[in-house]
């Protein structure tokens, strides 16, 4: 059908149709639906006198029954009969034009006793009904269609809830949640369109006022959005892919794509907030619990039960004691109610908040020891921080504890790694330090610098530099002493230490130690910091925390405690004498490691990495050296797409390899070409004192199968002797570290072997 910017929807294309405008917002929509009504009812057959036809009815539902139509949405039509013959007739002489206009058409005939029974037995085409508004045809039909079945979802809702909570969290963990996600589906997603739905049915039963205004203004900035992306691409797209931001955010007149995506999050939470209320509201309506005389519910449960200072539980909520509605509130209070809410698990009543953030005074600075326990119980609560948190900041509590959060709600992290907004990243780093409390010194410095580690980001400049004194000053003005507040800034400022060097240093290199040592300390920010390190990557996602490097971590922090305790580091780990003695090459596999020796170590590196990416495995490590007349490599690896390569036919391939067999070097070159792809300019950053016998050049750049066996081949045919090195991989990314043996000082040297590098690695 053909489709206009803007413009009258009178018009008509030569189909028939309507030119329906591209416009934005509520008008628009109403526009096109009016526009949608009078053309669908010139299809509509009329009775022999020219008037509509009786017992049948042209019935919309969807976004057209509410009247929000999108410009490329499909329309969701029902014709509706009371037996009449003919329909099949009836119903081709109204499909078959939308058809023709090469509009979406999701489409039923039925009965109202069959639509009824449908709805009954499928909770999805119950909800439907519930948009249900007439649009041709018998009038009456409609009526008593929309009639029946509002009354039998009111009926039976209470019934049909827990099958639809089952739909839609199946829904959610297909879509995922559309306030974290870079690329979410507006519609589908938790938080999304499809959830406004499931509150109206909701409100539409009674059981809860879910439609408040927070969640109307949500919803119609969410349908906004969806204009835009559809104007944007054309065509019908519910998912905000990453190229379309920049022009969806300049038809909503917002600044850029980062205002979008922190726009949508933030609908989508008020959305998913509101549907958990009403979730619980429905809940507590089927299990029956009502006041007795003996204060006990249906189910035997006391209603009301005290649960902290001026904090009780009801109904299986948290409201506040009576005595502390009648008193005048303390600033803490807020911040007790939270805690307590955290550390049972139980929600807080939406009441309670809307009071709390009416009437509690904003904390003075310092704050008073009573909300500084209470923080810090809050942070320690584990799983129930996160939706305890994600509550009070639903209703401003946050502002009035952490002026600085409103900079931090909800600002997207452009990396895959990132599975969350930043502000929910932060939350979620407390809830996983808490598992590592009984392990440090002082475990409220673990989860206040879990809670701050990151509030640099979205700042100029490096974030953990530029974050050290903005967490130093929220430590400082939440009460902690100025020796605290030091350590705090320090655990920013380094928190990334321990996860970089462990991944792109040699550990077995007396200056790697050194380094952290000095960096560090003392024992107990060492042991603040390897718990820093487990939660924040931990919150990052599954992308940024493996096994591996998880003991590479645990085993720089064991060296460096060793050095911070005696002075001394531990020796190297000996090579396997396996592969000093008898016949050459020989090969060893065991598990994650692969090690190889051969007669000549020239090439031995490149030979061997090329053979693992040939085999599909990724290299997390490599450590290269001489011994004797042998030279000597060992890997870590793990698959690169979870299946491990028969160990027979990777044996086979790497004892040919190493002894320069041209087939296999041919297969090795043709797969690593073949897996070049596009990215941004590779760089390469050198660091010259950071070994005792090398220098380390750090090759940064995307990633790709072959990459390390291509670096390390241009690197041996440049006369570069490579004894270690070190992958990082970051999502799309490398950080490749490898250290070069010999003397480097040459500027011109460094120039000819980094041009290699890069010729080696560029697409």
């Amino acid at each position: 059908m053909t489709r206009r910017g803007t413009g009258p929807a009178a018009e008509l294309t030569d189909t028939g149709a309507p030119l329906l405008t591209a416009g934005i917002g509520a008008a628009a929509r109403e526009h096109r639906a009016a526009a949608l009504d009078a053309w669908l009812r010139t299809l509509m057959p009329s009775g022999p006198d020219g008037t509509a036809l009786t017992g049948v009815a042209l019935v919309a539902v969807g976004g057209l029954g509410r009247r929000q139509c999108s410009p490329y949405s499909d329309l969701d039509l029902v014709l509706v009969h009371d037996g009449v013959p003919g329909m099949d007739e009836l119903a081709a002489a109204v499909w078959y034009p939308i058809w023709d206009a090469r509009l979406g058409l999701d489409h039923s005939v039925r009965t109202i006793p069959e639509a009824l029974s449908v709805a009954h037995d499928d909770v999805k085409v119950a909800l439907g009904l519930l948009d249900a508004r007439h649009i041709a045809g018998d009038e009456s039909l409609t009526t008593r269609l929309t009639v029946a079945a509002g009354d039998q979802w009111r009926r039976t809702a209470v019934r049909q809830l827990p099958v639809l909570h089952e739909v839609t969290a199946a829904r959610w963990k297909a879509h995922g949640e559309l306030a974290f996600l870079l690329e979410g589906d507006l519609k589908e997603a938790a938080g999304g369109l499809r959830d406004v739905g499931l509150l109206r049915a909701i409100a539409y039963a009674g059981i809860s006022d879910a439609l408040r205004p927070a969640v109307r203004a949500a919803h119609l900035r969410l349908l906004d959005t969806r204009d835009a992306l559809h104007v944007s691409r054309g065509r019908r797209v519910d998912r905000l892919v990453a190229q379309e931001r920049e022009s969806v955010a300049t038809l909503l007149g917002l600044d850029d794509g980062d205002a979008v995506l922190r726009r949508v999050a933030g609908d989508a939470r008020t959305v998913s907030h509101a549907l958990a209320d009403a979730f619980r509201a429905a809940d507590r309506l089927r299990s029956g619990r009502l006041r007795g005389a003996d204060g006990r519910g249906a189910d035997g449960r006391l209603l009301r039960r005290p649960v902290a200072r001026d904090v009780v539980e009801h109904d299986g909520e948290l409201v506040l004691a009576r005595t502390a509605i009648g008193a005048r509130p303390d600033a803490s209070l807020s911040l007790r109610v939270a805690a307590a809410a955290a550390s049972t698990g139980l929600p807080i009543a939406r009441a309670t908040c809307e009071w709390l953030a009416a009437y509690c005074p904003p904390l003075p600075t310092p704050w008073p020891a009573p909300a500084r326990a209470a923080l810090i119980t809050l942070l320690g609560a584990g799983p129930g921080l996160v939706p305890t948190w994600e509550t009070c900041d639903r209703y401003g509590l946050v502002d009035g504890w952490l002026p600085e959060w409103p900079r931090l709600r909800s600002l997207p992290q452009h990396n895959p790694v990132h599975r969350y907004t930043l502000d929910r990243h932060l939350v979620q780093a407390a809830a996983e330090a808490t598992a590592y409390t009984r392990e440090v010194d002082r475990p409220d410095l673990l989860l206040l610098a879990a809670f701050l580690h990151d509030v640099g980001k979205g700042l100029p400049g490096d974030h953990s530099t530029v974050g050290a004194p903005i967490a130093g000053g929220i430590a400082a003005r939440i009460g902690l002493p100025p020796a605290e507040v030091d350590l705090i800034e320090k655990l920013v400022r380094l928190h990334l230490l321990l996860p970089d060097v462990a991944t792109r240093r040699d550990l077995r290199d007396p200056v790697t130690i050194s380094h952290v040592a000095d960096a560090v300390g003392d024992s107990t920010t060492l042991g603040l910091l390897h718990g820093l390190a487990r939660a924040d990557a931990q919150a990052t996602g599954p992308a940024a925390w493996s096994d591996w490097k998880s003991r590479l971590i645990a085993e720089l922090v064991g060296r460096v405690h060793t050095a911070l305790d005696t002075g001394e580091l531990p020796d190297p780990p000996a090579p396997d004498p396996a592969l000093l003695d008898g016949p050459l090459p020989a090969v060893h596999l065991d598990g994650s490691r692969v090690a190889v020796a051969a007669a000549d170590r020239r090439g031995l590196l490149a030979a061997v990495a090329g053979c693992l990416a040939l085999h599909r495995l990724e290299v997390l490590s490599a450590d290269a050296i001489t011994v004797a007349d042998r030279g000597l490599v060992e890997f870590q690896v793990q698959p690169r797409y979870g299946t491990p390569p028969d160990p027979i036919a990777l044996t086979a391939d790497l004892r040919r390899a190493v002894t320069g067999d041209v087939s296999v070097t041919q297969r090795l070159r043709g797969r690593a070409l073949a897996s070049r792809g596009a990215g941004a300019a590779p760089k390469v950053v050198w660091h010259r004192a950071v070994a005792t016998d090398a220098v380390v050049l750090e090759l940064r750049a995307a990633d790709s199968g072959g990459l390390l066996y291509r670096v390390a081949t241009a690197l041996d045919e440049a006369g570069a002797l490579v004894r270690a090195a070190r992958i990082s991989t970051l999502g799309g990314d490398v950080v490749d570290a490898f250290y070069l043996v010999g003397d480097w000082s040459e500027p011109a040297e460094r120039d000819r072997v980094e041009a290699a590098v890069l010729a080696a690695v560029a697409p």
